[in-house]
């Protein structure tokens, strides 16, 4: 292990790229910390410091999982009721919120957005009904889901705990408890919150979260927080190979980074990176299902959200229209204007002052004065929209359905593609050929775990990387568990039950 760095010497990645090592790394750099070289993105500077941070805290959650084996399954059902109750708590309630109060003014100082960050009464509805559905579920524990039969023995599979997992979020304070859902299958969590969220995550775990567990009898580091904000102590937890699961909840470059660390130690991951949805209206869309669809797509800003819709020629004339209407419905609901970015070559179906009319667009540092329209590059017709509370989306006339999911699969993030069609055989074509986890037929904001198959989402993966191995995009807590193999004697073994 180095010492010391001498600036300007080079450190060379896994796929040969080089980097210099710069005259501030250099200085930084201190005797037990690391510097990993990590393709097209540069050298990270893990101070010792962090690591240890992080270190203590993933020995802590190691032990607490070994703890976790001997808790029964009622004990986990007596702290999901704990937990909800104390979310329920008026006083603890208020509590969290005014520790929230401070994050949310401070993230706004730093030009942050606050859409996810704000606690608010859905978000506290969200969560108490989240827990409630898992105090009620089935134990997935030692679960048999399969046997196999011969002459004087079975095989059974059955189910088990995999370990700790990590999860790397910024300002989400709800994943908190939509992340304890790993705690029935008899896992443990730990968690780093980016700043944002930080006193908030503190705040929800000491007031409701390991009262609950203490309550319960479960150890109290089955959920372990890192007590660092730092982007240095994500990566060292990523790099932590006694983790079983790595969950970054996120977008774009730093989610990619962090599974590139989680990867590099053989970590599994749950990457829940960029989204941005699509939806193709086809010939024979109908106009109003296409404009409801835009609406519910829009309510506000999520990887699920609609991000660029495609309209075939044959209609476009007919159907820009409508999904303009739907679009400035959804505006007015959250009492903004929306943001259009059309695609070059499109712009002949947007009237001509959509150009040139200036609208206040509210972004994470405050109002701007917009165009509500702008031509779009076609090289950027992948871009994802992060937007505050104006919608903004991206409009692509296209020569029919295939051109258009020839476009989704080479742009999109490959996460959610929706169809508006009345032809069922158009249908069929497009789950046939589009790569996408979730396929619709309507509005894009149902790929939700809660919405979908109600229960809590700890994370949604996208097919950017490929088709996942074994199971959904929806990760949720009841599927983070491994497979045992029993042998057992057909005279005295216990029952496959």
């Amino acid at each position: 292990m180095l010492d010391e760095l001498e600036p300007d010497s080079l450190i060379v990645a896994a796929n040969g790229e080089a980097f210099r090592v710069s005259k501030a790394l250099a200085e930084a750099f201190q005797p037990g910390d690391l510097v990993i070289p990590i393709p097209q993105q540069g050298l990270l500077h893990l101070s010792n410091t962090e690591r240890q941070i992080v270190d203590q805290a993933v020995t802590q959650s190691v032990a607490a999982f070994t703890t976790m084996q001997q808790v029964t399954d009622d004990q986990v059902t007596d702290f999901f009721q704990a937990f909800r109750a104390a979310l329920k708590n008026d006083k603890v309630w208020e509590s969290i919120q005014s520790i929230n109060e401070h994050d949310v003014a401070m993230a706004k100082e730093r030009g942050r957005s606050t859409t996810r960050l704000q606690v608010t009464e859905t978000m506290r509805t969200n969560m108490i009904d989240g827990l409630r559905e898992w105090a009620e579920s089935e134990p997935s524990r030692n679960s048999v889901v399969e046997t196999v039969d011969h002459d004087q023995f079975q095989i059974q599979l059955r189910t088990a705990a995999l370990g700790v997992v990590g999860f790397v979020f910024e300002g989400r304070p709800n994943v908190l408890a939509d992340a304890c859902g790993v705690l029935r299958g008899g896992n443990t969590a730990i968690f780093r919150i980016g700043s944002d969220a930080l006193q908030t995550a503190r705040g929800m775990i000491d007031l409701a979260l390991r009262p609950a567990l203490l309550q319960a009898g479960l150890p109290s580091n089955a959920i372990t927080l890192v007590d660092s904000s730092a982007h240095a102590a994500g990566w060292a937890l990523f790099l932590d190979s006694r983790l079983a699961l790595a969950v970054a909840r996120g977008s774009g470059d730093s989610v990619e980074l962090l599974g590139s660390l989680a990867r590099s130690v053989g970590t599994p991951v749950s990457l829940h990176g960029t989204g941005g949805a699509w939806m193709i209206v086809g010939d024979t869309a109908m106009p109003e299902i296409l404009k409801q669809g835009a609406i519910k797509s829009l309510d506000r800003k999520v990887c699920n959200t609609l991000n660029t819709c495609c309209i075939v020629a044959s209609r476009a004339v007919e159907l820009v229209p409508v999904l303009l209407d739907g679009l400035n419905e959804a505006a007015s609901k959250l009492e903004q204007e929306y943001r259009l970015h059309v695609v070059e070559g499109s712009e002949d179906f947007i009237p001509e002052e959509a150009f040139t009319r200036k609208v206040a667009i509210n972004r994470a540092d405050g109002q701007h004065d917009e165009f509500q329209a702008s031509i779009l590059p076609a090289a950027d017709i992948g871009k994802e929209w992060e937007w505050e509370n104006s919608p903004e989306i991206t409009l692509i006339v296209v020569k029919d359905l295939q051109e258009a999911i020839q476009l989704f699969n080479t742009h999109s993030p490959r996460l959610v593609a929706s169809l508006i069609s009345n032809d069922e055989q158009e249908h069929q074509r497009f789950y046939e050929t589009v790569e996408a986890p979730f396929i619709s037929d309507g509005h894009t904001r149902w790929v939700d775990g809660q919405r979908a198959l109600n229960k809590p989402e700890l994370g949604l993966s996208n097919w950017a990387n490929g088709r996942l191995f074994g199971r959904h995009a929806i990760l949720t807590g009841d599927s983070v568990y491994t497979v045992r193999v029993r042998y057992v004697e057909a005279s005295n073994g216990p029952s496959p039950n």
